[in-house]
């Protein structure tokens, strides 16, 4: 996402002197992605951000495939997920492939006792139950129900929950993020036909700056490994920053659905993209208006792309016995559609208030066993008459 923020104080030019009030300088560091090409941002510290103390404990956090190579079409009841209170414990992967983690995690303690990196991807959480805060070290966003909060890779980062009740739907990306290039002009604003523009957008605030030194547990995902590494200083020390490379939040309530006479296929519905995969975003909004128009999405062949849909709120009309919290995956080879009788049903229907996040991947997701521990074992069979 092209779009210039900052917060605190940092010096007019940069890579300069930039002297503390008592005495001594602050630290420049160059939070930067794809080498020095891509989106970057410039932080300046109060310590060196580089005093390792220690390495205590690296273990393996790789998924456990059950199925590796798919063709049947599953469900997953995702709120049958177990509540934990670690927040990374809590985290279960769904669906992987080379490109990208999906999961679900139901944490019912905040993130306060570590700090967590991820070093290998971008995140991007769904917030489906739960209110608090993200805490990072470019600043804090507020969130809630409804939120997406996308994580660059490198974000130290801690999560603030007011509740015990937190449903999340993640997504680990090994690419970045954007906002879809047909939505912006060519320096990257948000044109007119957007379903969103930048003041939709939640952007880090409440730098929080701490001047201490001691024992800072920050554990680090990286290459399917988790790294425990103690730290000297606080790893928000972070007095100022600017730069484009920085957390987010986006509300899925500030989604403008497009419509039109006849039913618009799922593109109209991007909210993100990557190089490996596309995010969708389903909202309430008004049926298509032909006179014989079919509200019901039709038939169509994944041939190029696995799809998966996380069912949010709202009567799903397509399906038949879907709940909150279901995960679908729709893998590439078959075609699939409405459920019997859910074409017929719609019909005559204005609109839908149902709400659900969509993530379709150019390479097949391979199942892992967490996953299989919430299939509900007939989803492959529901088109049948």
């Amino acid at each position: 996402m092209p779009l210039y923020h900052k917060l605190g104080d940092f010096p007019q030019k940069r890579h300069t002197q930039f002297e503390k009030p008592n005495g001594g300088f602050y630290y420049e560091q160059l939070f930067g992605t794809e080498g020095f090409h891509g989106h970057s941002s410039l932080s300046y510290h109060v310590h060196r951000p580089t005093q390792v103390k220690e390495i205590l404990n690296s273990y393996s956090v790789e998924p456990k495939i059950a199925i590796g190579k798919n063709i049947k079409s599953l469900l997953f009841k995702g709120f049958e997920l177990k509540p934990e209170n670690d927040y990374l414990d809590s985290r279960k992967a769904m669906l992987v492939n080379k490109d990208c983690i999906i999961g679900l995690a139901a944490p019912k303690e905040s993130l306060r006792n570590y700090f967590y990196k991820n070093a290998d991807a971008d995140e991007m959480l769904f917030i489906h139950r739960g209110k608090g805060k993200l805490r990072t070290m470019l600043g804090n966003i507020p969130f809630e129900y409804g939120d997406y909060l996308i994580i660059p890779r490198g974000i130290i980062y801690q999560i603030d929950f007011e509740t015990e009740d937190n449903r999340l739907f993640y997504v680990e990306s090994y690419s970045p993020f954007y906002t879809p290039k047909r939505y912006k002009n060519q320096s990257g604003q948000h044109l007119e036909h957007s379903p969103f523009c930048e003041r939709d957008f939640i952007l880090p605030n409440e730098l929080e700056t701490h001047d201490e030194k001691g024992d800072f547990l920050i554990k680090i995902k990286k290459e399917g490994m988790m790294h425990e590494v103690v730290y000297a200083t606080h790893p928000f020390d972070v007095v100022g920053w600017d730069g484009y490379n920085f957390p987010y939040g986006f509300s899925i309530h500030n989604f403008e659905p497009i419509t039109g006479r006849v039913h618009q296929p799922p593109p109209v519905h991007q909210t993100f993209e990557t190089a490996t995969f596309v995010v969708c975003s389903f909202c309430p909004r008004l049926y298509d208006y032909h006179p014989k128009a079919i509200p019901a999405p039709y038939n169509h062949s994944n041939i190029d792309s696995d799809e998966v849909l996380y069912y949010v709120d709202g009567d799903f009309m397509s399906r038949n016995n879907i709940e909150q919290g279901h995960i679908t995956l729709h893998p590439k080879g078959i075609p699939h559609g409405p459920a019997p009788g859910a074409m017929e049903r719609s019909i005559g229907h204005k609109e839908t208030q149902e709400l659900a996040v969509m993530v379709d991947t150019f390479r097949p997701l391979m199942v892992t066993e967490e996953a299989m521990g919430l299939d509900d074992g007939k989803y492959y069979k529901s088109w049948t008459e």
